[in-house]
């Protein structure tokens, strides 16, 4: 899949991506556990998309790194595309 193809609220995502960009990670309280979350820029030949890392995703990935989403879902937020690996998917650097 291409993120030209990418529609919203649609999960079974299988895309490699690079990353572009990489914003400071917030960290957040929910039902009293402490998690992370990081936005990032990735794109492949047809596109960009935003990318959100939970927790341990968010050290793993850096600027520049080829990422491969397995069973990831596409989220809408303000209008904007979200990727994610959601519930069921998984994130692997592929080359860095």
């Amino acid at each position: 899949m291409q993120v030209k193809d990418l529609e919203a609220n649609k999960g079974n995502v299988d895309i490699v991506l690079e990353i572009v960009e990489k914003q400071e990670p917030k960290t957040f309280n929910k039902f009293g556990k402490e998690g992370q979350l990081c936005n990032c820029k990735a794109k492949d030949e047809t596109g960009e998309v935003k990318l959100t890392l939970w927790n341990e995703q968010v050290g793993q990935v850096k600027v520049g790194d080829k990422v491969k989403i397995t069973k990831g879902w596409v989220g809408e937020y303000q209008g904007e595309k979200q990727l994610s690996t959601g519930k069921f998917g998984q994130l692997e650097v592929v080359q860095n």
